[in-house]
């Protein structure tokens, strides 16, 4: 094993817990280079740490809300001052640029900061005094809760479940991808070493893992980031017990550009260009189809390959020159072409864009160099899958209502984003059907932790982010108190 390489453990009632078997984690940039090794554990041990959760939530719910924020806000440090170690390591596992490994981390960190900042207006009882008496309306913990988390955003998307599960005295077992596990164990073990034994759980491995985090009877909630179909299986899993559940998913957004939008805004186009290719698209929340007005749609496309030629540059995540790196494993490159490719088959164009920094390190990872796609057909493949990849349709509309049609023609509603005059695109915006909506940006650039983030439709259910991402880990526990005992409609 290489000095260079990772191991890492499940972390169980505190304790590192080595398991028999590993899986390795590959460099997507060079896929012979093994980054680390995750732990493969068993059911038996996802129970084990099920219940090491069950067992630490009686008392560390008890537990005053001062003192969760603290062990929360010592953890925040420890991740500022280990902040470079980390993003090396999840751009060595990942395949993303260091910018936008760094990026995720402060994303990550501003949202524990938030709700640190604003668990005590959120979390505190409300007392209520009324004429009929007084009313306590506590906000009380859920219990133990299960965390699954994707690969595209590990940090991120682990982040903004467990900072307001343990904020509001629940306990946690997380299980990260398997595709980007090491830089999200290491998050995960600093916070857990600031909180008591059994609060905050890591266990990896397969399926099994996953079906008993979502079907054990001790865990009260799924928190869970991922694919809508494996989705579907998770709330059948967790139909028995009736769980409580915060499911952010797919997504297929759509871009609106209206005849009003400038096309020699360099800097406007520019951002739409990084939130079709950012993280080589593979973003839950990217723009993914873009509609544009006829009557600029050819100025439109020119101008937009311009831009797109200018900021796309391809190579290894850390030359400070890539702004795109290797999609994060072959199957999603394999996916990702195959919607291209049936997109050319049917008479589509297929544009290539931006520059290759290294033509030897592209044809050894899984780079794929970003494309434009132009002609495919409303209901192709690549306009109607979620593409998860540097690929990106541009499709032409007649007016609002056409616009306004084709955008909510599909499953999916997690985001969107409307490009033009802001009067106009706000009232385009308020007849989409998604969870957000920016106006003249999108994706990460137009993300704020300050308010609720998620999906309609087959995009989700509940909301991260902002107050209620803090309120979806509790429940709501109503005390009343009559003045008198008695009320006064009831005779004696």
């Amino acid at each position: 094993m290489s000095e260079n390489q990772v191991v890492i453990d499940a972390i169980i009632n505190g304790e590192k817990i080595k398991s028999e078997k590993q899986a390795p984690r590959e460099n997507p940039t060079r896929p012979d280079e093994i980054v680390g090794y995750a732990p493969v554990n068993t059911r038996e041990d996802a129970i084990r740490a099920i219940d090491a959760a069950h067992e630490a939530f009686s008392s560390w719910t008890e537990t005053s809300l001062d003192e969760r924020i603290e062990r929360m806000r010592r953890a925040i440090q420890k991740i500022k001052d280990q902040t470079a170690e980390i993003a090396e390591l999840l751009s060595r596992e990942h395949g993303k640029p260091l910018y936008d490994s760094e990026g995720e981390i402060a994303v990550s960190l501003a949202w524990m900061e938030f709700a640190c900042d604003n668990a005590k207006e959120v979390l505190e009882n409300e007392i209520q005094e009324h004429e009929s008496g007084r009313t306590i309306i506590a906000r009380d913990g859920i219990g133990v809760v299960s965390a699954i988390t994707p690969w595209n955003y590990p940090l991120s998307l682990s982040i903004i479940k467990v900072a307001p599960a343990l904020l509001a005295g629940n306990t946690m077992v997380l299980k990260p991808s398997p595709l980007a596990p090491l830089a999200v164990s290491k998050v995960v073990e600093i916070i857990s070493d600031e909180f008591p034994k059994g609060v905050l759980n890591l266990v990896h491995g397969e399926s099994d893992v996953g079906v008993e985090l979502t079907s054990n009877p001790k865990v009260a909630k799924i928190a869970f980031t991922g694919g809508t179909e494996t989705a579907k299986h998770i709330m059948k899993a967790a139909a028995d017990t009736i769980k409580n559940m915060t499911l952010e998913l797919g997504g297929n957004d759509a871009a609106i550009v209206l005849e009003d939008f400038d096309v020699h805004d360099e800097r406007a186009m520019r951002r739409l260009v990084i939130s079709n290719f950012l993280t080589s698209g593979q973003i839950c929340m990217i723009a993914k189809r873009i509609y544009v007005h006829r009557a600029i749609y050819d100025e439109f496309v020119e101008k937009y390959i311009e831009a797109a030629n200018k900021w796309i540059r391809v190579g290894d995540p850390f030359n400070k020159d890539v702004t795109i790196g290797p999609v994060n494993n072959r199957k999603q490159a394999d996916y990702v072409q195959s919607l291209i490719d049936d997109a050319k088959s049917k008479g589509a164009k297929v544009i290539k864009l931006g520059k290759i920094l290294d033509e030897e390190a592209f044809k050894a990872g899984y780079f794929m160099q970003p494309t434009v796609v132009l002609g495919a057909d409303y209901k192709d493949r690549i306009v109607v899958e979620e593409q998860f990849g540097p690929t990106v349709p541009i499709l032409p509309f007649d007016d609002d209502e056409h616009a306004i049609s084709l955008a909510n023609d599909s499953i999916y509603g997690l985001t969107s984003s409307v490009w033009g005059e802001e009067g106009h695109a706000v009232k385009v915006a308020k007849r989409i059907q998604a969870g957000t909506t920016m106006i003249n940006t999108a994706a990460i650039q137009g993300l704020d932790v300050r308010f609720p983030f998620g999906g309609v439709k087959q995009s989700g259910i509940g909301r991260e982010y902002g107050k209620e991402g803090l309120l979806a880990y509790t429940d709501t526990h109503v005390i009343n108190i009559p003045k008198d005992g008695e009320l006064p409609y009831i005779p004696e």
